[in-house]
């Protein structure tokens, strides 16, 4: 694993996926800043963090995905691997918020984005982008927010953290390809709020009850709804209401 340590960037994504189009990377090749101007989260929202606090890094994964539909795959292998480095770090309380939200009990501690990319050839590079609340203690202004030193009272190694995250990476990744069906079980039940009726809103901002059920083979999330049908959605589609 190649670990390229900076001061200051604007993205972690841009820098590596820069250097990626330019040289031939490592698999895994870890990009890590302790401070990031222009932190990206799921659909154009911004990652805010305090400098030197938290672990700010983006991995490339390449040799992997073998075709678009199974994307979803990735963000699975990357979900569980942050969750295995913090259940062995005794956080508590848990899991997956659709479709990649880390969560210590209801307050968000991470938050995953992935970029994909198709190459001349048909292969696809993934830029594996994570950002994990490690020794910030303030979120004035954010009630859903926590770090692993709120919820713990104690500091982190982050760079001890990062090695973790990216070695259980690797072995998902491997275990992927020999039974998927595993890691995504794996997933399904680590989902946040699974199985509890829960209010939502679609993208018409129309407000409706449900209750998860699982997700599709292409990571869409089944919600089953109060005519007992099942509806799938995808991350535009709707909106969790807690």
């Amino acid at each position: 694993m190649k670990l390229i340590k900076l001061d200051a960037i604007d993205s972690t994504n841009e820098f590596l996926k820069g250097i990626s189009s330019k040289e031939a990377l490592e698999n895994f090749t870890v990009v890590t800043a302790e401070n990031q101007t222009k932190g990206k989260g799921q659909m154009g929202a911004v990652w805010n963090s305090e400098v030197g606090k938290n672990l700010i890094m983006s991995v490339l994964v390449k040799d992997f995905l073998l075709e678009i539909t199974q994307v979803f795959n990735l963000n699975i292998a990357v979900s569980l691997a942050v969750i295995t480095a913090l259940k062995k770090n005794n956080i508590p309380d848990l899991s997956i918020k659709w479709p990649n939200d880390i969560l210590s009990a209801n307050k968000k501690i991470g938050g995953i984005l992935i970029e994909n990319s198709i190459k001349s050839d048909g292969t696809i590079l993934s830029i594996v982008g994570l950002g994990l609340n490690v020794n910030q203690t303030n979120f004035e202004g954010l009630p859903k927010a926590s770090s692993l030193a709120v919820v713990t009272g104690k500091e982190f190694d982050k760079e001890k953290l990062l090695l973790e995250i990216i070695a259980h990476l690797e072995m998902n990744v491997a275990a992927s390809k020999l039974n998927p069906a595993s890691l995504r079980q794996q997933f399904v039940d680590l989902l946040y709020k699974k199985g509890v009726p829960m209010p939502f809103a679609n993208s018409k901002d129309e407000k409706f009850m449900g209750m998860i059920q699982g997700i599709s083979p292409v990571g869409r999330l089944q919600v089953l709804l109060e005519d007992d049908s099942v509806a799938e959605f995808d991350i535009k589609e709707i909106q969790m209401l807690y």
